[in-house]
């Protein structure tokens, strides 16, 4: 596996690290398991980082050094290709030939690194994009920067040179198609999954109480990078609209949010923080630094409910661990979120991010008990759908797929 941007081992939530990060380990810890030894390439950001790191049995993440390791934004990373693709290819000669089977490369600059990996290697390339620059581009966030046209040249790029692609969901499958012109025979869909046993063991009072968190709160939780394309002004937005209609609310109100500064939110940390006091919610409103997967579990089961209210999500892992939790969640009807969250069974959606729509869909819940209960026992239901043991099964024949398709021809 090639995840040159971001490790499997940062702590999601900040940086650039979220569910790609989660997905990519995941899998990986799967696929191990089902027989498949896995290496996982990624570009070393810290001189103290080993070379190689055993991440689980069968899994080793290399850190490949290439260009200077701290201070790289992911926009300036493609001058950094061609030598972390050199590193790649160097580390594979110190196997016996055919040492590798197939590459599979997570985000478009992999995809890049992949193929000429593919090509010197001989085995097939399977890729996912996980975000795509032309979806993101047609449902830009307000003050967000739209994605520079060289990724979007190799996206197109990375399409036309895998061998198989796969897709979150239905729809992911539907725009590599209608946008990139992918082959309809090349891409698969695979749903990522959720890990039960550690998102659905929590008990709610006792998740509570081991946060400090009034038992008898309404608590709406954000988990995530903090940044525009998340949208978690939409949520502060959309708090402020309830407690302008219903002031009562205000004493039993918490909304934590859970992630740190990432991508295009890093220039401007603080601008969430400042609506939050611009707005008057100083007093509801707990900015959380990024936990780790077991903590953020312990978040979820205390929450009311989770709010996902992206302006694009390739699919939402937040949404149904939250799910997996028990927790209803109120989310935004774009993307994979539409897949993951069943409207009025596990959650709500919401049409666009005007708040007072959004104020209005996180009243219901807020206010209708036999509805948050409803909505809770459909939430852990639908995340029993989704499982990392069936996308790795489903990912090891895709890539057995890969190889029986496998094109002699192209090249990026």
């Amino acid at each position: 596996m090639i995840s040159l941007h971001t490790s499997p081992l940062d702590q999601p939530g900040t940086g650039d690290a979220g569910g790609m990060n989660v997905y990519v380990l995941e899998v990986a810890k799967r696929l191990a398991r089902q027989g498949a030894a896995v290496d996982i390439f990624t570009r070393a950001t810290s001189s103290t980082l080993p070379a190689v790191v055993e991440a689980a049995d069968g899994v080793l993440v290399r850190h490949v050094a290439s260009g200077p390791f701290e201070g790289l934004t992911k926009g300036e990373l493609p001058a950094q290709l061609c030598t972390f693709a050199r590193e790649v290819l160097r580390t594979e000669t110190l196997h016996p030939i055919g040492h590798y089977d197939v590459v599979h490369s997570h985000y478009w600059l992999s995809g890049q690194v992949g193929a000429l990996a593919r090509d010197r290697w001989g085995v097939p390339l399977v890729h996912s994009m996980h975000t795509m620059a032309k979806v993101k581009n047609a449902a830009l966030a307000a003050g967000d920067a739209p994605e520079p046209s060289g990724r979007l040249i190799g996206e197109e790029q990375v399409v036309a040179a895998a061998d198989m692609l796969i897709a979150n969901t239905e729809l992911e499958a539907r725009q590599l198609v209608d946008l990139y012109g992918a082959e309809p025979g090349r891409v698969e869909v695979i749903h990522p999954g959720v890990d039960l046993s550690v998102f659905g063991r929590n008990q709610p009072a006792a998740a509570r109480r081991e946060l400090g968190l009034p038992l008898d709160a309404h608590v709406l939780l954000f988990a995530g990078r903090i940044q525009p394309l998340k949208a978690p002004d939409v949520l502060l937005r959309a708090v402020a609209v309830l407690l302008e209609e219903d002031p009562e609310l205000r004493s039993r109100l918490v909304v934590p949010i859970v992630g740190g500064p990432s991508g295009s939110g890093l220039e401007h940390p603080e601008s969430l923080a400042q609506l939050s006091s611009d707005l008057g919610l100083d007093d509801v409103v707990r900015f959380v630094p990024p936990v780790d997967q077991s903590r953020l579990a312990t978040w979820y089961a205390a929450s009311t409910l989770v709010a996902v209210p992206s302006h694009n999500e390739s699919f939402g892992l937040v949404a149904v661990e939250a799910q997996a939790a028990g927790t209803p969640v109120v989310a935004a009807a774009v993307g994979g979120l539409t897949t993951v969250v069943d409207d009025g069974v596990s959650g709500l959606l919401v049409d666009g991010h005007d708040p007072r729509d959004w104020a209005a869909a996180l009243r219901r819940v807020i206010c209708d008990p036999a509805l948050r209960a409803r909505l809770s026992a459909g939430a852990s239901a639908q995340a029993r759908m989704f499982a990392w043991e069936r996308t790795a099964q489903l990912t090891l024949e895709t890539y057995d797929r890969a190889r029986s398709l496998m094109r002699m021809d192209v090249a990026v």
